[in-house]
């Protein structure tokens, strides 16, 4: 895999010709910025790519915040290491933004990947198909990340219902009912990309080959639906299993959130 090559790639494909993620969200172009507004109340708003100048950047921003600040919902400027200028993030910060944990951009082809990864003897996988399959996503995404349920909860019924083929969701359960790790791809149609979100274990399951068994399910779900590539936006946790995996770091990334 050439780096720069798919790394433009994902820039081009996921970023800049990024299509709506959510029923009703709208991606439009308002200068060097491509961003998403989300059609419903909790639906994610942000800006996806931006192509700005030490000239141009502090006017971009400062429409980006009157816009965001117009609609008054939480707004997040994805921001990747390799996104210009140099010091796109200070001008955020000075502009009102929060920097999130950084997260590292990785992908690897379907192809190479390992897809032979076990389960541990008492633990079965479930796949996701409705709401009470939605519910344990939840749990354990709230129990592993502290995120915030009603959101989630709100998002994922909302895609189960409104586009339900882009979308695979998948539990892993214990001998006892237990819901001990949970994760989700996204197919984005068109891009050759499809993406692992939200993969997590709770902590007295790790290190058991849970999260690297549901990596392999997804990447063996991707290569049957005729995808090229898996992306991650890895934590520094789940990071070393990826690279061992076959993932590449190609950035990095931060979210910068503005809070009306």
């Amino acid at each position: 895999m050439n780096h720069e090559d798919v790394l433009a790639l994902f820039d081009r494909r996921m970023r800049r010709e990024a299509a709506p993620d959510s029923p009703g969200a709208v991606v439009e172009r308002v200068g060097d910025v491509v961003r998403q507004t989300g059609g419903a109340a909790d639906a994610w708003t942000g800006v996806l790519w931006s192509d700005l100048t030490e000239q141009t950047a502090d006017a971009a921003i400062a429409q980006q915040v009157a816009d965001a600040t117009e609609v008054g919902r939480e707004f997040e400027w994805k921001l990747y290491r390799h996104d210009g200028p140099a010091d796109l993030g200070d001008r955020l910060l000075a502009a009102g933004f929060t920097p999130e944990p950084t997260e590292a951009l990785m992908v690897a082809p379907v192809a190479a990947l390992m897809t032979d990864a076990a389960l541990p003897d008492g633990v079965r996988l479930q796949q996701v198909v409705d709401a009470a399959g939605a519910e344990l996503v939840v749990q354990v995404h709230a129990r592993v990340f502290g995120s915030d349920a009603d959101r989630m909860r709100s998002r994922l019924l909302a895609r189960l219902a409104d586009d339900p083929d882009t979308l695979s969701m998948v539990v892993a359960v214990a001998e006892d009912g237990e819901p001990v790790c949970a994760a989700r791809m996204e197919f984005c149609q068109g891009t050759g990309f499809a993406g692992l979100w939200g993969g997590g274990t709770l902590p007295a399951w790790r290190g058991k080959g849970i999260y690297r068994a549901l990596v392999a399910h997804r990447a063996r779900e991707a290569a049957a639906a005729g995808y090229e590539y898996l992306q991650v936006d890895a934590s520094d946790l789940s990071r070393p299993i990826l690279e061992r995996l076959g993932f590449a770091v190609l950035s990095t990334t931060t979210p910068y959130l503005l809070t009306p």
